[in-house]
């Protein structure tokens, strides 16, 4: 049951004292933002007692589902035990090293190329801003200082510090605060439905696509680039999956030149797709991978570098004292909590329940809304899925962006019990890896009553579809 919640003074509060991230405040604070109470597997609820189902896994993160005492239980076990301590003045705890182990034993070898080491951070930002660091290091000690340039991709997300919202390649987040820093360029993203020449296969495509990395590597000159920074499939912009010719051909590009390939995975890693570390699914090798989210499904902030053979034999062996670190770098509290979150990801076989069961059974029912008058292209990747709606089906003419479709069957979503994310005209899913059969179905036909309402809200007002 939800404690009792004074909706309105709560908030007026929140108005009165809370910044949000990505909000416009002035537009919030003439509504009010939704207070949310509680939790309970793939469920929240506000303070209205309206049940909402969670399509977004809160941020992208609680893969177990919520209320999960094994988590709870381990926090409070270790803040009896050892709620803080730094990792500066040459020290460890117990759950921070047993969890770096952990962790190295779940990251795959693949071609030769292993992970041993885990540098922390309590986000996914920061970690990908420990990369930048740890990347022009790396060439600094061996010779090459003028390696710094890292390529990213245009509508990528890699955070919002300065240095993650320069990797990312989101134009909203360049336009406020003179970003990107310097260094770092991007290249157009793999997106077929909306970068393919007329005609041209995805298998082509994703060719064509990964060449334009090397197409910039050699404009910038091979001498001065230093990493490429990638996520498996980007998430916050849009779920845009890659042809399966694309990393293999990344790989290739970035072997021949010798840089660096970051894996960013904050998203995709613990399970989402169906692997403990999304780089296996797609078979390249990378040298450095970013993690956060759900490797403690949320309920505590960590985040992290898994640190491959190939980097960390030269920070260790020839790096001296490395400058860079936070406060929380392995935070025992919320190390433990990943240990309970992974070992009940284990206990429960989530990751291998997404490649061979769940995540085939969204996919067979997801890809059908392609059917939907208002849908041009409905795709899924484990538990993540996209679709795009347009104004004509026959020709996917989008719709005129200023009219803000997706923002409009967004609305319709919340009034209906479901969180689905808009990202422009694209609609997205990332649902706890919990899901049932049955909770698939129960979303299914949320999202369906959606596009429903959606598309006769677009006919009324003489935008078509």
């Amino acid at each position: 049951m939800n404690t009792p919640v004074d909706t309105g003074a709560i908030q007026a509060m929140d108005s009165a004292h809370f910044l949000h991230p990505f909000t416009d405040f002035q537009d919030l604070n003439s509504r009010g933002a939704r207070v949310i109470t509680r939790a309970e597997g793939i469920y929240i609820w506000d303070s209205e007692g309206n049940k909402i189902l969670d399509g977004m896994s809160g941020l992208w993160c609680v893969n177990v589902g919520y209320g999960r005492r094994e988590l709870a239980d381990a926090a409070h076990r270790q803040m009896l035990e050892l709620p803080y301590y730094n990792s500066f003045f040459q020290t460890t705890n117990v759950q921070a090293a047993t969890l770096a182990a952990k962790l190295a034993s779940l990251a795959p070898t693949v071609g030769g190329r292993s992970f041993q080491h885990v540098f922390y951070s309590s986000s996914g930002s920061e970690s990908n801003d420990s990369n930048v660091r740890m990347v022009r290091r790396y060439w600094d000690l061996l010779g090459q200082p003028q390696r710094k340039i890292i390529i990213s991709r245009q509508n990528a997300y890699h955070g919002s510090t300065m240095a993650g919202a320069s990797l990312g390649g989101m134009s909203g987040m360049h336009a406020q605060g003179d970003l990107p820093i310097p260094n770092i360029c991007h290249i157009q993203q793999p997106y077929h439905f909306e970068n393919a020449l007329p005609g041209e296969s995805e298998a082509d495509f994703g060719i064509r696509a990964a060449g334009w990395l090397e197409q910039r590597i050699l404009e910038l000159g091979p001498e001065k680039v230093a990493a490429f920074i990638g996520e498996p499939v980007q998430g916050a912009g849009g779920v845009i999956i890659p042809p399966a010719t694309y990393w293999p051909e990344i790989q290739r590009i970035v072997d021949k030149y010798g840089i660096l390939l970051i894996s960013d995975e904050v998203i995709c890693a613990f399970g989402r797709l169906g692997h403990w570390f999304a780089y296996e699914k797609f078979g390249y090798r990378p040298d450095l991978v970013t993690f956060a989210k759900a490797v403690t499904s949320g309920y505590i902030p960590l985040g992290g570098v898994m640190v491959g053979d190939r980097v960390a034999k030269v920070l260790i062996e020839q790096g001296g004292e490395f400058n860079h670190g936070y406060t929380y770098s392995g935070h025992p509290v919320a190390c433990a909590v990943a240990l309970a979150n992974l070992a009940v990801m284990e206990s429960e076989n989530l990751v291998t329940r997404v490649r061979d069961d769940i995540g085939p059974y969204l996919a067979e029912h997801f890809t059908r809304l392609a059917e939907h008058p208002l849908v041009g292209q409905a795709q899924t990747c484990g538990l993540m899925a996209g679709l795009v709606l347009v104004q004509d089906k026959a020709t996917n003419t989008p719709f005129a962006p200023d009219l803000g479709v997706g923002m409009v069957c967004r609305r319709h979503c919340f009034a209906n019990g479901l969180v689905m994310r808009a990202v422009g005209d694209r609609m997205i899913i990332a649902p706890p890896l919990t899901i049932s059969h049955a909770e698939i179905d129960t979303l299914m036909g949320l999202i369906v009553r959606c596009l429903d309402l959606t598309l006769e809200e677009v006919r009324r007002k003489g935008w078509k579809a």
